[in-house]
């Protein structure tokens, strides 16, 4: 039957800081939401092609699990993380009140990246230190990105497979149906739902 297991790598950590110092917890797992824009999720994920490495730094919706925006970076710096902000910011002009879960990572407790949520009246909400299932959303559309695109494909090179990435993100916001979005993609349900 060419049955082939594809075990996951080991994933990319990126806490340097103080346990909780930076935000609460404000989200508490509550990932429900009745309007788009009001509860967003990020985090960073990394992947190895060959000998090199690149990172994926997107925004999700909570509302219809849309990629809100993403940057894709060889390196897992500051600069990849407030592009995906800023494109966020400007894309969608978020009104005051809405919610930005992450984890702890160095990225998220930066000064410069309070700041732009601060000046934006985005509200910063923090996992508890080692607690996946607080950003469990983001961890899921990692899960399923890896599984339908990352194990199932080989690619020539890096290049190779950002482009696929780019088009998987497409797929998955414009395509991808969801049972709990009634059959619709997430850009299907938030046009029709809103």
């Amino acid at each position: 039957m060419h049955l082939k297991s594809v075990v996951r790598r080991v994933k990319y950590r990126s806490y340097k800081g103080e346990v909780g110092r930076v935000a609460a917890n404000v989200l508490e797992r509550d990932f429900t939401v009745q309007a788009p824009n009001r509860k967003w999720a990020t985090d960073v994920t990394e992947f190895k092609i060959g000998e090199r490495k690149a990172y994926l730094s997107p925004i999700l919706d909570m509302y219809n699990g849309e990629i809100v925006s993403y940057t894709i970076s060889n390196s897992p710096d500051l600069r990849m993380v407030m592009n995906m902000l800023n494109d966020a910011i400007k894309k969608v002009k978020p009104k005051n009140g809405l919610i930005l879960h992450s984890d702890q990572g160095w990225h998220y407790q930066h000064m410069q990246y309070q700041l732009a949520l601060k000046r934006n009246g985005i509200i910063q909400s923090m996992s508890r230190k080692g607690n996946c299932l607080d950003n469990a959303m983001m961890e899921n559309f990692f899960g399923i990105m890896k599984s339908e695109l990352l194990y199932l494909q080989q690619f020539k090179d890096m290049e190779h497979f950002k482009q696929e990435l780019k088009k998987y993100i497409h797929y998955y916001n414009n395509d991808r149906i969801k049972l709990r979005l009634k059959g619709k993609s997430p850009v299907q349900y938030r046009t029709l739902y809103q």
